[in-house]
């Protein structure tokens, strides 16, 4: 598949953003979307992940109250919402796809996804 994340922005710490994530190309029902970020210097960490045919789910304990992962079948697409954004929030946000199914100890683990978007800044203020 290929993925075309959206949604970047500079905003204040304590504002509302809401990334895309359009699919395109074959889905299978055992697919696994993610978002990953990576920050200035730091390594890419996993924020949150979402199984593409039922509802599972894993959020990062430092997004976990704040970002949610939701996905509209019909239009091929993933949304990461980020509420009450802060400074330490600023990074290049990165939709994954992991073909493999659910595997709640590996969907955390970017090696385990085989197709990344391009990335998109976020950039929050304080």
């Amino acid at each position: 598949v290929q993925l075309q994340a959206s949604g970047r922005g500079l905003v204040q710490a304590g504002d509302s953003l809401r990334l895309s994530c359009q699919v395109s190309g074959r889905i299978f029902r055992t697919y696994v979307m993610g978002w990953f970020r990576q920050a200035p210097g730091e390594e890419r960490e996993f924020v949150v992940a979402l199984s593409w045919m039922g509802s599972s789910t894993r959020v990062a304990d430092s997004v976990k109250g704040r970002f949610t992962i939701s996905k509209d079948n019909a239009a091929n697409t993933v949304y990461l919402q980020m509420n009450s954004l802060k400074p330490e929030d600023t990074a290049v946000y990165y939709c994954a796809a992991r073909r493999l199914g659910w595997d709640y100890s590996k969907v955390a683990l970017s090696f385990e996804y085989d197709s990344w978007g391009q990335g998109t800044l976020v950039t929050v203020s304080s």
